[in-house]
């Protein structure tokens, strides 16, 4: 055996074994969904008769169509404001000059090195003194301006060709039109990777919203599925449904928009 081949061998190793780490999860929580709450605690792995009960139990426990609704609306709304406000400031941070500007971006980049425990505090103090606790809005608000996509959205205007900007320029265009007519277009790839990421975040939130939505009507899908598992005796058969279920949305978005998700995450510009 040849060394080429030894590493080969090696790396098909390791990536066999991070795929199961990566795959095995999502098997489980499917096959748990079929199983009864017994089952699943002894280890059993494979497919059971019990799916159309937890199903049943499940609808009967919780007010699907309003949690869903919840995190819907949340996570849509979140994700068109963030990727607008983000887009937005990386464009300008790249596409205008200013002595400023680097020590700006560099001070917020260091922002990112502080944990979002120690913003809870005055994030919730600055909601409740404008009395939006307990509102969508609270829960939206804090990450429409965020910094990780304004990083990446910078980063991919880098390859934004500056010539369709003098071009744009030049046949008379205002800036807001070469960004909404020109920039936007060829930068769909980097959008949609950024809504991938911005709606995964929005839709699994689930520490701020445990602290600023205070009833019932108002939960998301992540808090509400979170609390089965407190009571007495969980029914995790219902509670791995009510997984699978919550993992659709975000494995929906994810597969319609993953061929424009690699070109974004590579640089691609159209």
């Amino acid at each position: 055996m040849t060394l080429s081949n030894l590493r080969r061998g090696l790396v098909y190793l390791l990536l066999s074994i991070a795929t199961f780490l990566s795959v095995f999860p999502f098997y489980w929580m499917i096959v748990g969904a079929t199983n009864k709450s017994a089952d699943i605690v002894v280890g059993k792995a494979t497919f059971g008769a019990e799916l159309f009960n937890n199903v049943a139990t499940f609808f009967a426990t919780i007010d699907v169509a309003r949690v869903f609704w919840n995190s819907a609306l949340i996570a849509l709304i979140g994700t068109v404001l963030t990727l607008l406000i983000s887009s937005l400031a990386g464009y300008g941070f790249e596409m205008f000059r200013s002595r400023f500007r680097e020590r700006i971006f560099g001070f917020m980049l260091l922002l990112l090195s502080i944990p979002f425990a120690a913003l809870m505090v005055p994030l919730f103090v600055m909601m409740s003194s404008m009395k939006l606790t307990n509102t969508y809005a609270a829960v939206i608000l804090p990450g429409i301006a965020s910094i990780f996509i304004i990083f990446y959205f910078r980063q991919a205007t880098k390859a934004f060709p500056t010539e369709l900007r003098d071009a744009a320029r030049i046949d008379g265009l205002k800036e807001w039109q070469i960004f909404l007519y020109v920039y936007l277009p060829v930068m769909r790839s980097t959008y949609a990777a950024a809504t991938i990421i911005v709606f995964m975040g929005n839709w699994n939130n689930y520490l701020w919203p445990l602290i600023v939505l205070q009833t019932a009507d108002n939960k998301t899908a992540t808090l509400v599925i979170s609390a089965l598992t407190s009571a007495y005796t969980p029914d995790y058969g219902m509670i791995l449904f009510g997984t699978v279920l919550a993992t659709l949305p975000t494995l929906i978005i994810f597969f319609l928009l993953q061929r424009r998700f690699v070109e974004g995450l590579t640089g691609s510009v159209k």
